[in-house]
């Protein structure tokens, strides 16, 4: 069976590239008569590859054309699926950043890495993308076919190209379920660099208004984004808000203070001035009780969380901070703040030498990578800079933020009434001006706990909600389930 399976998804396999080179040389009805051509490959070819066994229904493939340990809300979906029994094969990118250790410890979940590919690097860009995508297609081919019968893929895009085409056709061939989980649009992110008259970004529009209503379900982050599928896509979507994870929740005081011992021992901003080595900038342990306490003197802790992109625009925080600092100087009853910047992306470098040409007295920054175990310690304020590109999707930090009882200041976008609700912790602002105010505001009586901050994180203890378990059981199973079904 093995030999026959290979044949056959080889030859599948040429078939759909070939559509796929017509698809890029001819976007029109070329293109057009590409997919229909593939669809009618995929309705010859199903007997070849069909191998359904017992265990057929109870397992699941999750794909990430990215990096898993980027993916959070992939990582839930795996984890959920596994509790419930699944088998998942987790496939994606594996880089620096680690999956979340419940994934890497579920033995329901197996993690299927795959090389991130790059195209021709010689000739015009055009060339280098097309190659790539090419090659994308085969190498997804080769591992999706390779694996056994899947019940159904679900997919995160974007990134979808080539991927909802090449899971999409793997399904039609297997008789699997295809679900796409929408977190964006593919699009109209390629736009931020490149532009919406683009030819690239063009094709890639097209491409996703093509394959996309051709799942069997599709899962969004947003209302907004429910309703625009339905509206300009002719897609029916499931709304599956994202939903703090239980590792998101108010830290223990002994805790935070062995993360900020072990961040003293590389960035400075954490450390006290004195010799006692049970003291850090933010908090005190006792020896003589074991306890620890938060120092009256410390100053004001602010985190950002941030994928270094080119929707989140870091120049509008560094100008808050200068203006913070200008305020301070000039005799405002305000803490000296450090402003924890963490994430990786492209972006890094650029905004790590701007902060580094920075002089302040009252602001320190630093950038450390934390893991997600690392995350969840108490902090006296967020700032969000997520600015969506299609002003659809939500950023899933604040959530968890929110899950950590974390007040959070938050760049406003069309849909962020969403998540930020009127409840007490509602905190946005347009420009760095508005963001300038607000810290202003947070922090006027820090650290007392009868101020505004305080007042938020209140707000926050008494108003949580669903958590990702429950929200996921009662949006999703349902509609795995009735896939197990069909």
């Amino acid at each position: 069976m093995a030999p026959r399976c290979a044949c056959a998804a080889v030859c599948a396999g040429l078939g759909l590239i070939c559509g796929l080179f017509l698809f890029f040389r001819c976007p029109g009805g070329a293109g057009t008569g590409a997919a229909v051509c593939l669809s009618a490959v995929a309705g010859l070819v199903p007997l070849w590859l069909r191998r359904r066994d017992g265990g057929t229904e109870r397992r699941v493939c999750v794909l990430v054309l990215g990096d898993i340990g980027r993916s959070p809300r992939m990582q839930y979906h795996a984890l959920s699926l596994s509790k419930h029994g699944y088998e998942v094969t987790f496939v994606g990118f594996v880089g620096e950043i680690k999956p979340h250790p419940d994934v890497l410890r579920e033995e329901k979940i197996k993690i299927l890495p795959i090389a991130e590919v790059r195209g021709v690097r010689v000739g015009p860009k055009i060339l280098t993308y097309v190659t790539k995508v090419m090659t994308q297609c085969l190498q997804l081919l080769f591992v999706l076919l390779r694996m056994e019968l899947q019940s159904f893929i679900l997919m995160q895009n974007p990134p979808g190209l080539p991927g909802i085409a090449v899971a999409w056709f793997v399904c039609v061939l297997r008789g699997s379920r295809f679900i796409i989980d929408w977190h964006n649009y593919g699009y109209t992110i390629m736009s931020l660099s490149l532009g919406l008259k683009h030819p690239v970004v063009r094709l890639a529009k097209w491409y996703e208004h093509f394959f996309g209503p051709l799942a069997t379900h599709n899962l969004c982050v947003t209302n907004a984004m429910k309703d625009d599928l339905q509206k300009n896509w002719g897609i029916r979507a499931t709304t599956l808000y994202d939903r703090p994870a239980s590792v998101f929740r108010e830290t223990p005081l002994k805790q935070q203070h062995q993360l900020f011992r072990r961040l003293a021992d590389t960035y400075p901003q954490f450390q006290h001035t004195g010799s006692d080595v049970e003291q850090t900038a933010f908090s005190v342990r006792h020896v003589d009780d074991d306890s620890v306490t938060l120092r009256t003197d410390r100053p004001a802790l602010l985190i950002s969380s941030t994928s270094w992109t080119e929707d989140e625009d870091f120049s509008i925080l560094l100008k808050a901070l200068k203006e913070y600092e200008a305020v301070v100087k000039g005799g405002a009853p305000l803490p000296s703040l450090v402003c924890v910047i963490t994430g990786k992306g492209p972006q890094k470098e650029h905004y790590r030498k701007l902060i580094d040409s920075l002089r302040f007295q009252h602001v320190q920054i630093c950038t450390p990578w934390l893991e997600a175990q690392d995350y969840p310690v108490r902090q006296t304020s967020g700032v969000c800079l997520h600015m969506s590109s299609s002003g659809l999707d939500l950023p899933m930090k604040v959530v968890d933020m929110f899950g950590c009882c974390l007040p959070v200041c938050a760049i406003n976008f069309n849909c962020l009434h969403e998540l930020v609700q009127t409840r007490g912790e509602r905190s946005v602002f347009r420009d760095w001006q508005q963001l300038v105010d607000q810290l202003q505001s947070l922090l006027s009586d820090f650290p007392s706990s009868d101020g505004r901050l305080g007042s938020f994180r209140r707000n926050l203890r008494a108003s949580r909600g669903q958590r990702w378990d429950d929200n996921w059981d009662q949006n999703v199973l349902p509609l795995i389930r009735r896939c197990d079904r069909l």
